[in-house]
């Protein structure tokens, strides 16, 4: 069935692929394996805006996936980043939030909060960029929140592929 959706969309001109979240990029190379036209990785697309500031250390927050799996942290790593994560129990808040709350669209001032501890934690622990690795986050944080450089990983996909 996926070859099949791969064809449909070579055939209606299509000249990239995205995959609109985050967490689905465990899949990339599932539907690399069988389209013909670029798939635009999220991770890639991230590395490049965050070589430009020339940072060399972020944080990368997310659901549970996205900051425990590989994915995305191996991109970042060929790119020359390290990547740092959230304690355990940080990555819980992190992932209920966006569960139980962002995805349903609650924007909770005490959520917030407890997301910008944990931002304050990472920068303190040596984060230079913080990347918003979740389609929600970014209704949740904002760069004018955060004193280092802030990452939206919705935004710079899109950019990527309107560039591209």
């Amino acid at each position: 069935m996926m070859a099949d959706a791969g064809k449909s969309l070579e055939n209606a001109g299509a000249s990239c692929i995205l995959i609109c979240a985050n967490t689905m990029h465990l899949c990339i190379d599932a539907v690399r394996d069988v389209v013909k036209i670029p798939v635009i990785h999220i991770a890639d697309a991230t590395s490049k805006e965050i070589s430009k500031k020339k940072l060399k250390k972020v944080a990368l927050l997310g659901t549970k996936y996205t900051m425990e799996k590989t994915f995305f942290t191996d991109v970042l790593k060929s790119s020359g980043m390290e990547t740092i994560i959230p304690n355990l129990e940080d990555r819980e808040v992190i992932h209920d939030i966006i569960y139980d709350e962002l995805a349903v669209g609650i924007l909770n001032p005490t959520s917030k909060e407890k997301y910008l501890k944990i931002i304050h934690k990472l920068i303190k622990n040596g984060a230079e960029g913080i990347i918003l690795g979740c389609t929600e986050i970014p209704l949740l944080i904002t760069q004018a929140d955060v004193s280092v450089p802030v990452f939206d990983t919705t935004k710079i996909h899109s950019i990527a592929a309107f560039n591209f």
